[in-house]
């Protein structure tokens, strides 16, 4: 079965196919009277003809895709859920959402060039030369974190200082002076790793308590079992310890079970993310809530605020993203 073209509506409504691509494409400007335009509508409704995206990208100059730009890191349930979040707010104002990963090898100007995207979003800082090629293109250039200092101080994305300060803090509040770190191993998150540990450093520093402990610690039992003995034996003992992430804690969970310790009564455990499964480790873990829906949607506007205008897209008025969530691990 042959698909239906516009030249089939056309010879049902008795129009010619560039009064059916005027009216399908809502064309400023066009005089065409309502009788006709309904008829066409009408037509292409009865018979299922739907306009080429790649026939409407053509006329346009670009498409209705965002493209959104991740550096190589590790695809984990935050991003995951950013992600999410965002796509369903671009398709609520007609935008579709393509994430395109560094790490496939592909370059970047290959894709843009190829879907035409009428925004692309980086958590990643661009090179000058892909910013200026895209600018020149008429594509909207995003950053979605600062490009002198990615990860730091983002338009969107929480300052990464900020979480390692809300959960030592929270620590402090109950009572606990000598702090470990538990950081991850896998080094396409290092500069996370530095940046949440500087803020727990920090912290601790203005509460005039010893430094924190960092200890690495990677997916395993054997990992957390060797960190929760290498604070436990550290003097004087470390009774609270701040994780990169709720992975990383989970795993601390398991450690100090595998020791015949419990949290927080032994040593306190916090996260960061509040994925779905810290409600139900044992016991529930506490964490810092990066409210990702929240990010997304100061994203999706900030995308069609820089669409309506004319130069960089204002940025949007910042609002604290960051929220602890206590349960009984800390």
């Amino acid at each position: 079965m042959r698909n239906v073209t516009s030249a089939d509506v056309a010879r049902d409504s008795g129009v010619s196919r560039t009064t059916v691509s005027y009216v399908l494409n809502d064309t400023p400007g066009a005089a065409i009277s309502e009788e006709t335009r309904a008829r066409v509508r009408a037509s292409a409704e009865r018979l299922g003809y739907t306009p080429s995206a790649a026939a409407r990208t053509l006329r346009r100059g670009r498409s209705d895709l965002v493209l959104y730009v991740l550096p190589d890191w590790p695809l984990g349930p935050a991003v995951d859920t950013l992600l999410d979040h965002l796509a369903g707010e671009l398709a609520e104002r007609g935008l579709s959402l393509l994430v395109h990963h560094l790490r496939t090898g592909r370059p970047l100007s290959d894709l843009w060039r190829t879907v035409i995207p009428r925004a692309v979003v980086g958590f990643t800082a661009f090179s000058p030369e892909d910013r200026e090629a895209m600018r020149r293109a008429g594509i909207q250039v995003l950053g979605n974190l600062d490009d002198a200092d990615p990860g730091v101080e983002g338009t969107f994305s929480a300052s990464q200082r900020s979480i390692g300060r809300l959960q030592a803090r929270h620590l402090h509040t109950r009572g606990h002076e000598v702090i470990g770190y538990a950081a991850a191993t896998d080094p396409r998150v290092r500069q996370f790793v530095e940046l949440r540990l500087d803020g727990v450093r920090a912290e601790c520093a203005e509460a005039g308590h010893p430094t924190p402990v960092v200890q690495p610690v990677d997916l395993t039992l054997d990992s957390a079992v060797s960190a929760v003995r290498a604070w436990r034996e550290h003097t004087p003992p470390v009774t609270a310890v701040a994780a990169y992430n709720d992975e990383v804690a989970i795993a601390l969970l398991a450690g100090l079970r595998a020791e015949g310790l419990t949290a927080p009564d032994d040593v306190a455990v916090v996260g960061v993310d509040d994925v779905p499964a810290a409600q139900f480790t044992v016991p529930p873990l506490t964490t810092v809530s990066q409210s990702l829906d929240e990010q997304a949607r100061q994203l999706a506007a900030t995308v069609v605020a820089g669409l309506e205008g004319d130069a960089e897209a204002p940025q949007p008025a910042r609002r604290e993203t960051l929220e602890l969530v206590v349960r009984e691990s800390a």
